[in-house]
């Protein structure tokens, strides 16, 4: 089975995508982030009302412990 996953941070276009009923999930990453204008944590929390199905945030740090205490600070829970 095929499943569609969404590169994107732009809430406008996982919207959209929702609406349709063929997202299965969603990666996103600290570039595309930045391009909303945005705060990291207020796309999640978008991303997470938004999409039913795995989520995938490319961290920024190769230290776990760093990840999760950034992820503990914006409120998301870890994968």
């Amino acid at each position: 089975m095929v499943k569609i996953f969404l590169d994107t941070a732009n809430i406008d276009e996982i919207r959209e995508a929702a609406s349709w009923g063929v997202l299965d999930g969603v990666t996103t990453n600290p570039t595309l982030v930045a391009k909303t204008g945005r705060k990291w944590s207020e796309v999640i929390q978008d991303i997470l009302a938004l999409v039913d199905g795995p989520i995938s945030l490319e961290v920024t740090t190769p230290q776990a412990d760093d990840a999760e205490e950034r992820d503990r600070r914006n409120h998301c829970p870890a994968a």
